[in-house]
């Protein structure tokens, strides 16, 4: 394993379906890291830019209408593009670590598997819009689609993700799984059907353990 030197920028992201504690999550991560004296910059996708909370607005559109699958993941890459120009390369290059909520492995899962539109383009754009740019560590917090939904449900009216059918959600969280298992180096699946204080010790561990085989 390549150890990190001390003024590299990484990025690391969240993942997971719906009602995962992504947000728990990220808030307890970067609590973590600013304690170890790595204060990182927390973003989200899509967001994080003014275009990109524009764009979240119309994909979690509470409305509920309807939009094709390949316009939703075009969107989604204009945000990204937006989000990595703006905000993740320059942060990268001050040599910042940087905390996002979802990235591309998100877009491979719902709007690939969930939304059946397959690999292959979402490759291409990918490639396009990110060049080599990958994720350094991806955090995945599973848990069955009924619970998260449960948690999903308690919390908000739903938006139009979340109106989806629970084999829409089962195809993402088989993604996600199977990506990981692809990718174990960078992708770690973390138990997220456990209370938050229990899942937030268990990714402080992991943290710790991946920056611990780098040093």
């Amino acid at each position: 394993m390549t150890a990190i030197p001390p003024d590299k920028g990484l990025l690391i992201t969240v993942e997971g379906v719906e009602g995962a504690g992504k947000t728990t999550a990220l808030n307890a991560l970067a609590e973590h890291l600013t304690a170890r004296g790595r204060a990182p910059l927390v973003t989200r996708e899509p967001g994080g830019t003014s275009l990109g909370e524009a764009v979240r607005g119309v994909l979690l559109d509470h409305s509920g209408d309807a939009m094709c699958g390949e316009a939703e993941t075009l969107l989604i890459f204009a945000a990204r593009a937006e989000h990595l120009d703006k905000v993740v390369r320059p942060a990268l290059a001050r040599g910042e670590w940087v905390l996002c909520d979802r990235f591309t492995d998100a877009t491979y899962a719902y709007q690939g598997a969930g939304r059946r539109l397959g690999n292959d383009r979402i490759a291409v754009l990918e490639d396009w819009v990110q060049g080599s740019l990958r994720p350094d560590l991806t955090l995945v917090l599973d848990l069955p689609v009924t619970q998260g939904r449960a948690r999903a449900g308690a919390r908000s009216d739903p938006d139009r993700f979340e109106r989806e059918q629970d084999t829409f959600f089962e195809r993402v969280r088989q993604n996600y799984l199977e990506r990981a298992a692809a990718d174990p180096e960078r992708m770690r699946v973390i138990d997220a059907s456990a209370d938050a204080a229990t899942v937030c010790q268990a990714l402080r561990a992991v943290l710790d353990d991946w920056v611990k085989a780098r040093s």
